[in-house]
């Protein structure tokens, strides 16, 4: 797939603007944890941005009705950017009896972020043909898995070359080229009417085009299922997996967790090169990555042995991505242009909002039942996901041929 002008701007801008993020979360953290020496205040960050984001799923609608998307992804990075620079001219006089401000801005920056996914998902379908999605969102995912995956390892090198705030001036710089990069975009015709609805019809509506449509009321039980699924994986269970359940030093959290990016991104780059034959077995595709996740995740729940771990890992990341491109796809060919963007919306608000709160029950359920056991859960849970899967592999079918 030869990529156009409009859809390499999208990702360039994005990409820029997702370094950004993991960058300035890591200057962020550091700089409160050096200044509190509280692990507790470095863990509200994340807590902040997750809560933000939520908030800012249920109200994008509002402006969708009213913005245009490109202006309102590029509006976005803008007062992004103009935040940043309030919070580097901040750190200059922070200090322990001021530091709380910080939460305040970065709520405020995550809480415009929280719109930029699903309108790029959204503005993906106006930008590429249909019969060029599967690759589109490959090679999407793909930069967005590698950024993921090294950004955090960067940021961590550039503390030791210069101090926080010179981060978020770097930061700064990345969310202007971002900026910048964006208001290039076309614009597209996102209104299918002019007739503006009531506020709380338009929050409403994406709910309802998922509670309306068939394959889409599937996908969000899957998106439901598949999230507290993945609390399993966050930083402080798998520290604790590695510790109690393998016996072996925290290094191995790192290679198990870069096994798993590793998996997303083979993940990515399979359906990249072939596109054509995932989109002849979408639905196929979806039950197989799904069941082999099940099957992995419980393999990895009692495995003792550090290297089969980190294959596991990497199995569970490999057919994860390989479900989840396909069903973008899906969602993105099930419903108008127009409606994506609701639709997005509160699949972005159900993945927030039960991310943050499955996190903590995945928690308590680790110490009270200990650390294997929720990962058993997380297997059933992927269980259930593929039984959806299979049971519905028809319908994934229909609505992609019927585009």
């Amino acid at each position: 797939m030869k990529l156009n002008r409009n859809f390499s701007l999208l990702l360039l801008g994005q990409s820029l603007a997702n370094i950004g993020d993991v960058l300035y979360i890591v200057g962020v953290i550091s700089t409160i944890f050096v200044l509190t020496d509280s692990a507790f205040a470095a863990s509200f960050v994340p807590f902040t941005i997750a809560s933000s984001m939520f908030i800012s799923s249920l109200l994008t609608p509002l402006l969708v009705e009213k913005f245009n998307l490109k202006w309102l992804l590029a509006g976005s990075q803008i007062t992004k950017t103009i935040l940043l620079f309030i919070l580097g001219f901040m750190l200059i006089g922070l200090t322990v009896a001021n530091y709380y401000f910080i939460f305040f801005i970065i709520g405020l920056i995550a809480f415009f972020d929280g719109c930029a996914n699903p309108i790029r998902q959204t503005l993906t379908p106006y930008y590429v043909k249909p019969e060029h999605l599967i690759q589109a969102n490959g090679i999407a995912e793909t930069i967005t898995q590698i950024i993921q995956a090294g950004m955090w390892f960067v940021g961590s090198s550039l503390l030791m070359i210069m101090s926080s705030q010179q981060l978020i001036w770097l930061v700064g710089c990345l969310f202007v080229m971002a900026s910048i990069i964006l208001c290039l975009l076309e614009s597209v015709n996102n209104h299918e009417t002019t007739e503006l609805k009531g506020k709380l019809e338009k929050i409403k509506e994406g709910w309802r085009t998922l509670s309306n449509t068939p394959v889409l009321r599937r996908i969000a039980w899957i998106e439901f299922l598949e999230t507290i699924a993945a609390t399993v994986w966050i930083a402080a269970i798998l520290y604790v997996f590695v510790n109690d359940a393998l016996n072996v030093g925290e290094k191995w959290w790192g290679f198990i967790n870069g096994a798993n990016f590793l998996g997303l991104i083979l993940g990515s780059a399979y359906c990249i090169k072939f596109s054509s034959f995932v989109g002849r077995k979408i639905a196929t595709f979806i039950f197989v990555g799904s069941f082999a996740s099940f099957l992995f995740t419980i393999l990895f729940s009692i495995n003792s042995i550090p290297m089969i771990s980190l294959f596991l890992s990497l199995l569970v990341g490999l057919f994860g991505q390989i479900k989840q491109i396909p069903q973008q796809t899906v969602i993105q060919t099930s419903v108008s242009k127009e409606q994506l963007s609701t639709v997005y919306t509160s699949l972005g608000a159900i993945g927030t909002g039960i991310f943050g709160v499955g996190s903590l029950v995945m928690g308590v359920l680790a110490d009270l039942l200990g650390i294997r056991i929720v990962f058993v859960i997380s297997g059933l849970l992927l269980a259930i996901v593929s039984t959806i899967a299979y049971k519905n592999k028809p319908l994934f079918v229909r609505n992609v041929l019927e585009q």
